[in-house]
């Protein structure tokens, strides 16, 4: 195949196409974080207890204290039992009062959710307690596990029908899907929805940054991940300003949705990438696409440049069997798979247990977007200055030494737990960035997105292991701290084994891989 780094250089290979190409692709991310943090707040319980009205027909005068203590048991720490109440008689109030009532049953009338927090929340709206207590659980889980699925597909969508339509197609569904999950009215419909929601989540993230990829030159390689963690970590500053001044879950569901409208207009004007039509054969489409990016890049071809697209041929193409037969590729692969499950394992464990740190969960969310945004930046320079290997190893042992140090502290210091949980975390959201990159780096363009997709599954299995191993909190706090750090400082340490891909031309074969490296 022709060389596309020589004929990137010619068109440009960070001029304002790729600048626009990079924010039009990367924008979305924004939405994106706010779908996922959304379960943080919409799947929040409120105090609840059992619908007691009943009595108010005795006694419409009694106060709600004298009410709960009527009509609800008490557990043995002395709060109202939330799934129980008193079973109702035919007594009068002064009957109630003199001779108590001890029979119990469950709620028969519903339940009474505290509305001081969140007006509204699917907790509240689908009476997700006591005996459907787990729905919560599951929400979240089939949405963890919807987003794998998503991948899954997509990936090899995209190496079949192009980065662009797989692109088209997520954002498309990922609208239609967040207006569903507003408007649905019981807990079935919502988990429907909200689970092609995660599949085009999956679907539009890992092909958004590969095709920002392919088209941008070696300088400027780590911008595309770096800028939609970027545009993540604002997004999660936005979604904690959305659940902090819209308590009601469906009118938050609304606002996120309502960004996506543009973005469904201009992603129809993403071109495909011309590495993929090149790799697929299609050497027509990919001059078309070549100089209209030269002419919005103003730059003049050199004739030869486009004889070398136009000779190209269809070429030997590599298969996700590669993957496997190659020993270079199944050790870059395995290598991969197990850092970036590692990093964000530990991401997602310390960011689904927002509010167990003992600070408002609004700020707190605040606190871990805001600390996003200069660790981005500040990756892309630690990538050009110190390599991708490096910064990986420094990411994924920091933030496992951080994860630790919050059990060095009392559980009653909020400020240092928070502080330790932030740190850890910004470090493996840093190593997810570099992990990004560095898949795009280490395979050929033939299986560039299957690779991708596979690394891609590997964390969305991470986030559905996530919220299981945080329940182990119940037998020791530690149990779960010292799992996924112990996982980082070992994948930091096998990071070793890979080679840096710091300004080094995208490989587009299994042979140029192998031959370079």
């Amino acid at each position: 195949m022709a060389d596309f780094g020589e004929i990137l250089r010619a068109i440009g290979d960070f001029g304002l196409f790729q600048k626009l190409l990079l924010v039009g692709l990367c924008f979305p991310a924004t939405l994106l974080s706010m779908h996922f943090y959304t379960i943080l707040f919409t799947h929040t319980g409120s105090s609840y207890h059992c619908n007691t009205d009943w009595i108010l027909k005795i006694s419409p005068n009694l106060s709600t204290e004298e009410q709960l203590n009527l009509t609800l048991p008490r557990d043995q720490a002395g709060s109202f039992k939330r799934c129980e109440m008193f079973t109702p008689v035919d007594w009068d109030i002064d009957s109630i009062r003199e001779h108590e009532i001890n029979q119990t049953t469950h709620c028969l009338d519903g339940w009474v959710y505290d509305t001081s927090v969140y007006t509204s929340s699917i907790v509240s709206d689908f009476d997700l307690v006591c005996d459907k207590g787990n729905f919560v659980v599951v929400a979240q889980t089939t949405f963890m596990a919807s987003i794998l699925l998503g991948s899954f597909i997509f990936g090899p969508l995209a190496e079949s029908f192009g980065r662009k339509r797989a692109v088209q197609i997520s954002i498309v569904l990922m609208a239609v899907f967040t207006v569903g999950t507003a408007l649905s009215p019981n807990f079935y419909a919502y988990q429907a929805a909200l689970f092609f929601v995660g599949v085009s989540y999956g679907g539009y993230r890992i092909n958004s940054i590969v095709l920002a990829t392919e088209w941008i030159g070696l300088a400027q390689r780590t911008y595309p991940s770096a800028l939609c963690q970027l545009f993540s970590a604002i997004g999660q500053c936005l979604l904690a300003g959305i659940a902090y001044f819209f308590r009601d879950w469906r009118t938050a569901q609304l606002i996120i949705a309502s960004p996506l409208a543009p973005v469904i207009i201009y992603i129809w004007l993403v071109p495909e990438s011309a590495r993929w039509l090149l790799d697929r054969g299609k050497t027509e489409e990919a001059e078309k696409v070549i100089l209209m990016v030269a002419a919005v890049n103003r730059r003049k071809i050199p004739d030869n440049i486009l004889e070398k697209v136009v000779n190209n041929k269809k070429g030997n193409r590599g298969t996700i069997r590669d993957l496997f037969t190659s020993p270079l590729l199944r050790k870059y692969l395995f290598t991969v798979l197990f850092s970036w499950f590692s990093a964000k394992f530990a991401y997602y464990c310390i960011t689904l247990n927002v509010g167990g740190f003992g600070m408002d969960i609004f700020l707190t969310q605040l606190i871990f977007g805001l600390t996003e945004i200069p660790i981005q930046m500040l990756g892309v320079w630690l990538m050009e200055v110190l390599g991708r290997r490096i910064t990986a190893i420094l990411a994924l042992t920091l933030g496992g030494f951080f994860s630790l140090l919050i059990l060095a502290v009392p559980q009653d210091n909020a400020i240092a737990i928070t502080g330790f949980a932030t740190t850890g975390r910004v470090s493996m959201g840093l190593a997810g960035t570099v992990f990004n990159v560095y898949v795009q780096e280490l395979f050929p363009t033939s299986i560039r997105q299957t690779t991708n997709g596979l690394g891609i599954m590997a964390t969305r299995v991470s986030g559905i292991v996530s919220p299981i191993i945080n329940t182990l909190a119940v037998y020791h706090r530690a149990i779960p701290i010292l799992i996924y750090s112990s996982l980082c400082i070992a994948s930091g340490a096998l990071c070793f084994l890979l080679p840096e891909t710091r300004s080094e031309e995208l490989p587009d074969s299994t042979e140029d891989l192998e031959k370079n490296r």
